[in-house]
């Protein structure tokens, strides 16, 4: 098995869940966790919102035993700010600590932050060496391939945070501009791999096993990085540790597993989040889970009124 090693952390493969806002919780990673992904990545959090002990901050700062090693993601733009917060929440038990400069959303981008920074190549500096120094776990950043076609920068910027001391960098083969549209830039993975010497991560359009295996091919990546591929789909962990076990792909979990899946899911949801919340977040993850499936229009339709964990389960049973 390809392991991965980011400063004192060595991951039990190079297979990584991505930080995506509303979808990597507390339940999700669990899953993904169990279905063998070698480090979870949180949702991202505001070290203002921690700062200001903002109440849904903590209720994201939330992490299991069972899902270590997890990697906690901050967003924020000023260096005295996120290096304090991260020093702040060190004791918590996360593994790694990761810098996000790759959020495309405007609201964030407006205020400098996200992928935002990426144009700012003194600031990645100054944020990333004042976290370093601030904390003795180790540093990640998540980039993009710049901030739009006339900026493709990520070479610059990933050689600037490993000269600030990070331990890895992820790299996004999209630019800001792109979102999540188009198709994603492995090249530019590549050529980040070739200029610097910590652990780089490739992220983009990895949607199977087979994906994940010709990114390490093309870009010669230290991990693999699979974000909107595991959404509906935790099982493409323990497909890609299969794969590379015996160099089969194995078969696609059948229609009573996404089912039972699904309930598992929605347990989790319910105990970590109540029954109001955690029904109604969950809604948009079986729209992911059935995607493709037959009757699955109908049952997309249904399961937006859901309100209970008994009505989620009467509804699945159209899929039998």
């Amino acid at each position: 098995m390809k392991q991965l090693t980011i400063g004192n952390v060595t991951l039990d493969n190079c297979y990584v869940l991505g930080p995506m806002a509303g979808v990597t919780d507390l339940p999700f990673r669990l899953l993904c966790r169990e279905q063998g992904a070698g480090l979870l990545c949180m949702e991202m959090i505001s070290a203002k919102g921690i700062l200001y002990n903002n109440k849904n901050t903590e209720s994201l700062l939330q992490i299991h035993p069972d899902e270590m090693p997890v990697s906690l993601q901050l967003f924020g733009s000023d260096p005295k700010i996120v290096s304090e917060m991260a020093k702040r929440i060190e004791e918590r038990p996360f593994s790694i600590l990761d810098i996000n400069m790759g959020c495309p959303v405007p609201k964030i981008v407006r205020n400098g932050e996200g992928s935002a920074l990426m144009k700012n190549p003194k600031l990645v500096y100054e944020l990333v060496s004042a976290t370093v120094k601030a904390i003795q776990k180790p540093v990640t950043v998540k980039i993009r391939k710049g901030f739009d076609d006339e900026h493709v920068n990520a070479v610059e910027i990933a050689k600037i945070i490993e000269e600030a001391g990070a331990s890895a960098v992820a790299v996004h083969g999209r630019t800001r501009e792109q979102y999540y549209s188009g198709k994603a830039d492995w090249n530019i993975i590549r050529q980040v791999k070739e200029a610097v010497h910590i652990p780089v991560i490739g992220n983009g359009d990895v949607t199977s096993g087979e994906k994940a295996v010709a990114m390490q091919e093309q870009t010669g990546c230290d991990g693999v990085m699979i974000a909107r591929g595991a959404q509906g789909n935790p099982w493409i962990f323990s497909e890609l540790t299969a794969y590379e076990k015996t160099g089969e792909m194995p078969k696609r979990p059948d229609v009573d597993e996404i089912r039972q899946m699904m309930l598992r899911h929605a347990r989790l949801q319910l105990q970590y989040k109540g029954d109001y919340t955690g029904i109604r977040e969950m809604r948009k993850h079986v729209a992911w889970y059935t995607k493709g499936l037959h009757n699955a229009a109908r049952l997309r339709d249904d399961i937006n009124s859901v309100e209970s964990y008994e009505e989620l389960e009467k509804i699945l049973t159209v899929l039998a």
